[in-house]
């Protein structure tokens, strides 16, 4: 609500409703209660983590008594547990809403295991990605009844999940390019989800957004890139093939406009890098020329460095600080990749070992330094 109630001030402010001092006075007053009102970082955690504990305590007794019951006691107590989640945490939403959010969130989680625990009690083998779609609507109908940050973390979460489980059973009967372009679609909504926490449009939707998007963007960088070294020539049929890049390069695309709005330009940036990333050759062979050959060796690294160098200019810009901090760490793995790769097989064992301890010792350094200055650059911009 922090975020919510300075936002809605800022506009007042900028509409002139409301006055330079009355709005400070706000301020001081808002700032004087939220502290007696703000959770602390502990009481988080314990919320978090026995939410956790509790999932996992009630997965494991019904596993353990699951041979035991019959089918119908079964179902009615997969229906039990997802009603009993949601109603505690409903009565417990007023009193204590952290909790409240909590109980939720395991019930939501809690109705995954439900649909496909159903299938499994009643044999049902149809189209498995369903599954994972009522699982995703089932976190949507949360969203629109709750509109907390948790139910929109799993919607964002699940929705992109069906997707991929449809574009999976889709081409499974293919192998060449269907991986790759899941890796580019992976890699561009990570983009997206990173980037919609900027500027004012801020929240704790957006929040988690950005968190999601920063812990995904590097698995998702890597999977992207090995698929471009390793990729295959496409034996898709046509529809599925535009298909996939329909979807994959202007869902992300479209969904950056509406958070971002004419910012979505940078965004579409990234888009054109993660498309020129997918024409460039693959793994090199050594028959070929030297040009060519060093196009394939020095191409991916190139483009990985330009693609860290520029997340680090977009955080500068916007002010983000975990921008920074994931594209330096990005320009540190391509470097530290290039190096094994590329040159340690090359030297003595003796050699490598020293080069690699000085590279580690250089790259600390040299980036830690660097990502402290450019942070505190972007904390004096935005104090």
């Amino acid at each position: 609500m922090t975020d919510s109630w300075q936002l809605a001030l800022a506009r007042w402010s900028k509409a002139g409703l409301v006055d330079a001092a009355t709005a400070e006075r706000i301020r001081q007053f808002e700032a004087s209660h939220e502290e007696s009102s703000r959770l602390r970082w502990p009481i988080l955690i314990a919320v978090g983590f026995g939410a956790l504990m509790l999932a996992a305590g009630v997965l494991l007794f019904v596993s353990a008594h699951w041979d035991e019951l019959s089918p119908g006691s079964r179902f009615s107590l997969i229906l039990f547990l997802l009603v009993t989640f949601h109603v505690v945490g409903a009565l417990t939403v007023g009193r204590f809403p952290a909790l409240g959010t909590a109980l939720h969130g395991v019930g939501t989680i809690a109705l995954g295991a439900g649909i496909f625990l159903s299938a499994q009690i009643f044999n049902l083998q149809e189209h498995w990605p369903s599954g994972v779609l009522l699982w995703a609507l089932g976190a949507w109908i949360g969203v629109w009844l709750l509109r907390d940050w948790v139910q929109c973390a799993l919607a964002a979460i699940l929705t992109p999940a069906w997707l991929a489980a449809e574009w999976i059973e889709a081409t499974k009967h293919y192998w060449g390019s269907e991986d790759r372009i899941l890796a580019e679609w992976m890699l561009l909504l990570a983009i997206t989800y990173l980037t919609a926490f900027f500027g004012e449009s801020r929240g704790q939707v957006r929040r988690a957004m950005a968190w999601i998007g920063g812990i995904v963007l590097m698995p998702a960088a890597a999977f992207a890139m090995v698929q471009q070294v390793w990729y295959s020539k496409s034996k898709l049929p046509a529809h599925l093939w535009f298909l996939g890049l329909a979807v994959g390069f202007a869902a992300p695309l479209l969904l950056a406009w509406y958070w971002r709005g004419k910012a979505a330009w940078m965004n579409a940036v990234a888009t054109f890098w993660v498309a020129v990333l997918a024409l460039l050759p693959g793994m090199a062979t050594t028959n070929e020329s030297t040009l060519h050959y060093g196009i394939r060796v020095l191409g991916p690294y190139l483009w990985s460095g330009m693609a860290a160098l520029g997340l680090v200019a977009w955080g500068i810009q916007e002010s983000r600080s975990e921008r920074i901090n994931l594209g330096i760490l990005g320009f540190g793995i391509t470097i530290l990749v290039f190096y094994f790769s590329q040159v340690m097989d090359k030297l003595s064992r003796s050699a490598s070992l020293i080069g690699l301890g000085l590279l580690f010792l250089v790259l600390a350094w040299g980036l830690e330094r660097t990502r402290r200055r450019l942070v505190a650059r972007v904390r004096e911009g935005a104090a």
